[in-house]
C-alpha cells in the first residue's frame, strides 16, 4: 500500500514539475510561437504582408473599435471580430513593436463612441428603439497624424481582410501622394474636345480624373520625352494610338527597370468620333505596329483589328435618331455590360466592383512561351466572339452585328494582369530619330540634353513586370459608366457602372509594394457544413419530383372539386346526381389523402438532414468528452490490473 501510494506521490510531483517547465520555457522563449491548424492557414501572414510589415520605419497606432457588449447576442458578428482582433495582433507582432494596438469597446453615449463617429467609423442600429449604436472599425494613424479609416467591418469582404489591413499599412508609411504618369491619345486632362476646345471652356476632363485626383499627384508625359521620370510610380497609356517610336521606347524601359502601368488598348476607339447612337463610324481605329510589337513582348496577343461581340452581354442602345428614321431600342453586341460572372473574384482589384461596360472591345491571349503569369481580370461570357471592325461600317447597325454573330463562342479575356519576366520590344536599342525629329534635336538647348542623361538601355526587365491591360479605351469614356446632373446649379457626376472604381482600384494596387501587388484573395473564416449542405441538395433533389407529383395531382383534384360544388345552389332540393354526389365525395377525400402524403414528403425532406444534423453536433459537444472520460477509465483500469498483478 504505502508503494502504491509513493508512486502516486511521485507521478503528481513529476506532472507538477512539467507543467511548470513547459510555463517556464514558455515564459522565456515560446512567447511568440503559435501553431496555425486551420485548413486554409486563416492566422498565417503571407510573405509579401510579412516584408512589408518588416519594412515599416515610423511608429503606426491602430485602434481597434468594436462593440463587444452590445453583441452578445449575434454570435457571427463576434466570431468575425475576433478573427479581426487575432489577426491585427499579428500585424502588431510581426512589425517589431512599430504598429501599436488599442482594443476599444465603446459604450452608448460615451467619448469613445464620439471619438469613433469623428474619426469616420459608421455604426450599425441592432435596435433601433433605443437608439444605440454597435461599432466594428479600424482607425489608423502614423507620426505625421495622417490617418486611414475602415468604417465598418463587412463579413462580405472577409477575403480581402489581409490585403486591406497590408494596404492600411503600406499607404500610412508613405510620406506623398503617389505620382500618375499620363502618356496616350486619348485627352483624359483635357476631355473629349481636347486641349483647345478645353482652353475655350468647351471641354472638361474626364470624370476619371476627378476619382484619380482624390488619391494620387497627377502628371502628364510629354510627347516628346525620352524617358519616364523615375518619380512616376505608377504609368496610365490610354490609348497609344500615334505615339512616336521613342515614346513607345520610354514605355518599353519603364517597364523593365520595374515600373508599373496600367495600359488601355483598343481595337476601336469610340470616344475619338461618333457612336451607334450618332450614326456615325468610329474613326478611331487601329494601333501602331510598335503597339503590337510592345505587347508581344510584354507576353501576351491582341489580334489586329478584331473586337469582341457577345450576345449574352449586349447592352441595350436606341438607334433612329437620324432623320427619317423610326427611333427604337435594340441590343447592340458590340457593346457589353460585364456582370460578377465575368470579373475575378480573386483579385482585389476586381472583386468588389460592380458592373462594368465596355464598347467594342479587344481580347488577349497568352503568348506561347512567354515567360509571365497571365492572370485574367474581365472576361466575355461563353458566347464572346471575335468580329471584324469592318462589321461596325461606315454607319454602325446594331442588328447587323448581332446577326454577323454566329451560334456558340468562347469566353474572351478583356482586361489581364501580367506578372513576371519580359523582353523588351527594341532589341537593337534605341530607335534611330527620323529625320524631322534629328532637326528638331538639333535645335535643342544643350542644357536641356544635359538634364536628361542617356539611360542603359535594358534588353529584359531587372525587376518582375506589374502591367494590368485593359483591351477597351472607350472604358474611360464617361458615357459608358457615368451620368452629368444639374444639382442646383452644380454639376454632379452619377455613376451607373463601375468603370472608375476599376480604374482607381487598378492604379491604387499597382502602386503599392511588390508585396502588397501579389496579395490575393484568402478564403472565409466561416466553415459550414459540406456534408449537411451537400445532403439538403441531393434530398432535394429526391424528392421535389415526388412533391411535384403530388401537388399538381392536389391542384387537379381541387379543381374538379370547384367545378363539383359550382353545380351546388343554396336553398335547392338537390342539384346534384346521386353519381355525382359520390365523386364529389370521393374528391374531398383524395385531396385530403394528398395532402397527408404531401406532409409526409415535406417531413422525409427534412428527417435526414435534422439526423446528420444530430450526428454532427454529438460529435462536436459530446465525444471529446466521451473519449477522455474512455481514456481515464481505461488507464485506471489498466493501472489497477497492474498494480493487483
Amino acid at each position: 500500500m504505502s508503494t502504491r501510494l509513493s508512486l502516486s506521490l511521485g507521478g503528481l510531483a513529476l506532472v507538477v514539475l512539467l507543467f511548470l517547465g513547459v510555463n517556464l520555457l514558455a515564459g522565456l522563449g515560446l512567447s511568440g510561437a503559435r501553431v496555425d491548424l486551420t485548413a486554409e492557414k486563416l492566422y498565417t501572414l503571407s510573405p509579401g504582408t510579412k516584408s512589408l510589415l518588416g519594412n515599416v520605419k515610423e511608429p503606426l497606432a491602430f485602434r481597434f473599435v468594436f462593440s463587444d457588449k452590445l453583441t452578445a447576442g449575434v454570435p457571427a458578428l463576434k466570431t468575425y471580430a475576433q478573427r479581426v482582433r487575432d489577426l491585427l495582433g499579428e500585424f502588431a507582432r510581426q512589425s517589431k513593436g512599430k504598429i501599436a494596438l488599442e482594443f476599444v469597446d465603446p459604450e452608448p453615449f460615451s467619448d469613445d463612441e464620439d471619438e469613433a463617429v469623428k474619426a469616420g467609423l459608421q455604426g450599425a442600429s441592432l435596435d433601433i428603439a433605443s437608439g444605440r449604436q454597435v461599432y466594428f472599425g479600424l482607425v489608423a494613424k502614423n507620426a505625421g497624424g495622417r490617418q486611414e479609416v475602415i468604417p465598418f467591418f463587412e463579413t462580405e469582404k472577409e477575403r480581402f481582410l489581409e490585403y486591406d489591413l497590408a494596404r492600411i499599412v503600406h499607404s500610412l508609411a508613405e510620406t506623398k501622394k503617389p505620382i500618375v504618369g499620363l502618356v496616350g491619345d486619348m485627352p483624359l486632362e483635357f476631355g473629349p474636345g481636347g486641349m483647345m476646345a478645353a482652353m475655350r471652356g468647351q471641354s472638361r476632363p474626364y470624370a476619371v480624373m476627378e476619382q484619380l485626383r482624390q488619391f494620387f499627384d497627377i502628371k502628364t508625359v510629354r510627347g516628346d520625352a525620352q524617358a519616364i521620370d523615375d518619380d512616376v510610380t505608377v504609368l496610365i497609356v490610354a490609348q497609344p494610338q500615334t505615339l512616336s517610336e521613342s515614346m513607345l521606347y520610354a514605355i518599353d524601359q519603364y517597364v523593365l527597370k520595374g515600373g508599373k502601368a496600367l495600359v488601355f488598348v483598343d481595337p476601336l476607339a469610340e470616344w475619338a468620333t461618333g457612336s451607334p447612337e450618332m450614326g456615325m463610324m468610329p474613326l478611331g481605329i487601329g494601333l501602331p505596329p510598335g503597339a503590337f510589337t510592345m505587347l508581344g513582348a510584354w507576353g501576351v496577343d491582341m489580334e489586329k483589328g478584331k473586337f469582341v461581340a457577345d450576345r449574352e452581354l449586349a447592352v441595350p442602345v436606341s438607334t433612329g435618331d437620324l432623320p427619317g428614321m423610326r427611333r427604337r431600342v435594340v441590343a447592340y453586341p458590340a457593346w457589353m455590360t460585364l456582370t460578377d460572372a465575368q470579373r475575378s473574384k480573386d483579385d482585389v482589384v476586381t472583386a468588389r466592383l460592380g458592373n462594368l461596360n465596355m464598347g467594342t472591345a479587344g481580347a488577349f491571349t497568352k503568348k506561347e512561351g512567354a515567360k509571365i503569369t497571365f492572370t485574367p481580370l474581365l472576361t466575355s461570357s461563353d458566347q464572346g466572339q471575335l468580329l471584324n471592325v469592318d462589321a461596325i461600317g461606315f454607319r454602325p447597325d446594331p442588328e447587323a452585328v448581332f446577326a454577323a454573330l454566329k451560334p456558340g463562342g468562347e469566353r474572351q479575356v478583356l482586361a489581364v494582369r501580367i506578372s513576371g519576366t519580359v523582353a523588351t520590344a527594341f532589341p537593337d536599342g534605341p530607335p534611330k530619330p527620323k529625320d524631322e525629329e534629328k532637326k528638331d534635336g538639333e535645335k535643342k538647348d544643350e542644357a536641356t540634353k544635359e538634364e536628361a542623361p542617356k539611360r542603359p538601355h535594358l534588353a529584359a526587365s531587372s525587376q518582375p513586370a506589374n502591367l494590368i491591360l485593359v483591351g477597351d479605351s472607350d472604358f474611360l469614356d464617361d458615357r459608358f459608366w457615368v451620368r452629368e446632373q444639374d444639382f442646383l446649379g452644380r454639376r454632379m457626376l452619377v455613376p451607373f457602372a463601375g468603370n472608375g472604381d476599376f480604374v482607381v482600384n487598378a492604379v491604387d494596387n499597382l502602386t503599392g509594394s511588390g508585396e502588397l501587388i501579389g496579395l490575393r484573395g484568402r478564403s472565409s473564416g466561416q466553415r459550414p457544413f459540406e456534408a449537411l449542405d451537400r445532403l439538403r441538395r441531393q434530398a432535394g433533389e429526391r424528392f421535389l419530383a415526388e412533391e411535384q407529383a403530388l401537388q399538381k395531382r392536389l391542384t387537379d383534384t381541387q379543381r374538379k372539386l370547384d367545378e363539383l360544388k359550382g353545380k351546388e345552389k343554396p336553398g335547392a332540393a338537390q342539384t346534384l346526381s346521386d353519381e355525382e354526389k359520390q365523386a364529389l365525395d370521393g374528391f374531398r377525400a383524395e385531396m385530403l389523402k394528398t395532402r397527408k402524403e404531401l406532409r409526409a414528403v415535406q417531413h422525409n425532406l427534412n428527417r435526414d438532414i435534422e439526423r446528420v444534423g444530430a450526428w454532427l453536433k454529438f460529435l462536436n459537444i459530446g465525444l471529446v468528452p466521451i473519449l477522455v472520460i474512455a481514456g481515464a477509465l481505461g488507464l485506471a483500469y489498466w493501472r489497477r490490473k497492474k498494480a493487483v498483478a
